[in-house]
């Protein structure tokens, strides 16, 4: 892929991301325009400096490139001033953080391939810069982040950035692998959110389920 492609794909994850995580906040919690915006910002722009970090890429691109600033503060501000009519679309929500996490984990393999990290690396890296801002907004309004609790999150990160990772290893890498990456992780995405899948969750503890004692609890 091009620098320029690559570039346009973050800048639209970084939007989208943006929109995203302050709609999420809007609807968590009440906030003034600085933390709606700075949540946005923080959902954004969280991944790919956590991506960069682990890449040994510094300072980040978000530090380099006025253009993710300016892109994630519109993002933020488009739904602080818009959010009275969009926060109780849940499927807006849904598809916009979808987007940004099939962009975002195309884009995380896309960049450790480039810099000369394994697939397996590279796969790791993709799904951390899909994930990473959300969990971090998430935190902030002191939930429990999505990434752990609720839904297919990683899971689609993880397998778009595989499929990206499979197209450079066959040596067929370019945009159309990239789009398709993006597009199986919103697709795994969305079908979870559709029809309510969540990864495996541990047998529920009973009272009877103390692993010191080695009790077993009901069945």
């Amino acid at each position: 892929m091009t620098t320029t492609a690559l570039l346009v794909l973050d800048l639209v994850g970084t939007f989208a991301f943006a929109l995203n995580g302050a709609l999420t906040a809007l609807r968590a919690t009440r906030l003034d325009i600085v933390g709606v915006v700075t949540l946005g910002m923080i959902t954004a722009l969280g991944g790919g400096t956590l991506r960069d970090v682990f890449l040994d890429a510094l300072p980040p691109a978000t530090f380099l490139d006025w253009r993710y600033l300016a892109v994630a503060a519109a993002g933020g501000l488009l739904a602080f001033l818009t959010g009275h009519r969009l926060h109780r679309l849940n499927g807006t929500i849904n598809v916009l953080d979808a987007a940004g996490l099939g962009l975002f984990a195309v884009t995380g393999a896309l960049k450790a391939l480039d810099l000369g990290f394994g697939p397996a690396q590279a796969v790791i890296v993709g799904a951390i810069t899909g994930v990473g801002g959300g969990t971090l907004r998430d935190v902030l309004i002191r939930q429990v982040p999505s990434v752990l609790s609720s839904g297919l999150y990683a899971v689609p990160a993880l397998v778009g950035a595989t499929v990206v990772v499979v197209a450079d290893v066959l040596d067929a890498r370019g945009a159309a692998a990239a789009v398709a990456g993006a597009a199986v992780c919103f697709a795994v995405r969305m079908l979870g959110v559709h029809y309510d899948i969540d990864a495996p969750f541990p047998r529920a503890v009973g009272r009877g389920d103390d692993p010191e004692r080695g009790g077993t609890g009901p069945a």
